[in-house]
C-alpha cells in the first residue's frame, strides 16, 4: 500500500517527523499530523479490502508487548484504547518479577492492524512522557495521582481521535465504491480477532472500573488531542526500545 510509490506508513514517519521540526509553525504541524492520522487509517481500510480477495495477505496473530514502569496500569490503558480503535483486542498481564509487578499486554489482530498499533503506541508513550515531565504539577496535588489521571485523560483523548479517523477512512471507502460495505466488512474481520482472542483466553475476566484521585485529567486529554498519531522519528525498520513486542509467551 503506498502513496506516490512510497509505502503508507513511511510516508506517516516523514510527516510527522516534518511536524516535529523545530522550524515548523503550530499551523503546519497540525496539517502534517491531520494527514497523518488519515494515512493511517487509510492504511487500515486498504488491508482490509486487499485482504477480502486475499485472506492470507493480512493473517490474524497475536503479539506481547511489555509495558514498562512507572504508570504501567495507565500505560495499559493507553495500549488498550490504541488497539480497540485500531480494531485489535487487549489482554492485560500481570506477573510478579524480582522488581516486583510486571504489566504486559498481549495483543490479537490482523498483520496491518498490529503493525499500525505497533507503530502509534510507541510513539505515543513517548509523546506522553514528554509531555508529562513537562507539565508544571499543581502544588496542591499530589504527583503520582496527577499523573495517573493526566495519561488517562491522554488515553481517553487519543481514543476519540482515533475512532473518527476509522470512521472516516471506512466512509471514504464506501463512497469510492468498494465492493462490500466497509462495516459489513471490519465486522467480519473483528470476529476473527474474537475468536482468536477466546481460543487464547476461553475464561477472559474483566478488571472493575477504577476510581482516580488526581486531576491531571482535563490536561492530559487536552494533549492527546494534539499528540501526533503516528510513529514520530521513526525510520522504516526501526523501532524504539520503549514497549517493544516479544513473542507469545
Amino acid at each position: 500500500m503506498q502513496v506516490n510509490g512510497i509505502p503508507i506508513l513511511d510516508k506517516v514517519r516523514k510527516l510527522l517527523a516534518k511536524a516535529e521540526d523545530p522550524a515548523c509553525t503550530p499551523a503546519e504541524a497540525e496539517a502534517f499530523t491531520a494527514k497523518a492520522a488519515e494515512l493511517i487509517a487509510k492504511y487500515g481500510v486498504d488491508a482490509a479490502l486487499l485482504a477480502e480477495s486475499d485472506p492470507q495477505r493480512d493473517p490474524v496473530g497475536d503479539r506481547v508487548i511489555d509495558i514498562p514502569a512507572p504508570y504501567a496500569t495507565e500505560k495499559c490503558t493507553l495500549l488498550s484504547e490504541v488497539a480497540t480503535e485500531l480494531r485489535c483486542r487487549a489482554v492485560r498481564r500481570l506477573r510478579r518479577g524480582s522488581a516486583g509487578k510486571e504489566f504486559s499486554m498481549h495483543l490479537f489482530g490482523h498483520a496491518a492492524d498490529l503493525e499500525r498499533v505497533e507503530v502509534l503506541f510507541t510513539s505515543l508513550l513517548v509523546q506522553a512522557s514528554f509531555a508529562l515531565a513537562g507539565h508544571r504539577i499543581p502544588g496542591h496535588q499530589h504527583v503520582a495521582a496527577y499523573r495517573r489521571s493526566w495519561l488517562i485523560g491522554f488515553a481517553r483523548a487519543v481514543g476519540q481521535r482515533l475512532r473518527a479517523a476509522e470512521q472516516r477512512a471506512a466512509q471514504q471507502a464506501d463512497a469510492a465504491g468498494a465492493t462490500r460495505s466497509m462495516a459489513l466488512v471490519l465486522a467480519d474481520r473483528s470476529a476473527e480477532v474474537d475468536r482468536k482472542l477466546a481460543e487464547a483466553y476461553p475464561k477472559l475476566s474483566f478488571a472493575p472500573p477504577r476510581r482516580l484521585m488526581g486531576g491531571g485529567m482535563h490536561a492530559g486529554f487536552t494533549a492527546g488531542q494534539q499528540a501526533d498519531l503516528g510513529g514520530v522519528r521513526l525510520r522504516p525498520g526501526e523501532r524504539r526500545s520503549v514497549g517493544a513486542p516479544r513473542q507469545r509467551g
